[in-house]
């Protein structure tokens, strides 16, 4: 499939769109046939033509929000060590939430924000299967282990029993 930039951009979008589950940039390029490179390029024109796609750990997703069926966010602050990630996903996801970002506010260049979306125990275990193999550190690791995330629980009581279990096990910071 040879496409030229903005056919290619308009196919990626309507790609990302069929899919449920995020699709990894070099699954992109393969379908597109063109490099992992474009297709990162693709999606920073996309982003600043007010596209909403995300960037996760497992590839690019097309946000779209769900209907509103209640549910509450907050943006919670914790601090722990590698070791203690897992068991702060699980607090989350076993409550029926979801982290959707990891975010930390850095002196010089202000606050930096990830996506994750991790809404169940499995994204927890494959994310912290891969930030084991990463060579890479993680955000919190520049703001001495602390750092934000946005969590999305399914009700006030939900979210209430998240950030409970979380204060339990020394993790979140404050309320």
């Amino acid at each position: 499939m040879n496409l030229d930039g903005n056919a290619r951009r308009k196919a990626i979008v309507a790609f990302l769109a069929e899919h449920s589950a995020p699709v990894s940039g070099t699954e992109l390029a393969k379908h597109f046939n063109v490099s992992r490179q474009i297709i990162v390029q693709d999606v920073a024109l996309l982003r600043a033509e007010n596209r909403d796609i995300l960037s996760t750990n497992k590839g690019y997703a097309l946000f779209m929000p769900k209907p509103a069926r209640g549910g509450c966010t907050a943006v919670i602050m914790v601090k722990h060590t590698a070791e203690q990630t897992m068991d702060e996903m699980l607090a989350i996801v076993d409550y029926g939430g979801s982290m959707l970002d990891v975010s930390i506010d850095h002196d010089l260049y202000g606050q930096i924000r990830a996506d994750l979306v991790i809404n169940d125990a499995k994204d927890a275990e494959e994310f912290c299967d891969k930030m084991a193999q990463s060579t890479s550190k993680p955000l919190k690791v520049l703001t001495e282990d602390c750092h934000y995330h946005t969590i999305k629980a399914p009700s006030e009581k939900a979210l209430t029993l998240i950030k409970q279990e979380l204060r339990d096990k020394g993790i979140l910071l404050e309320d």
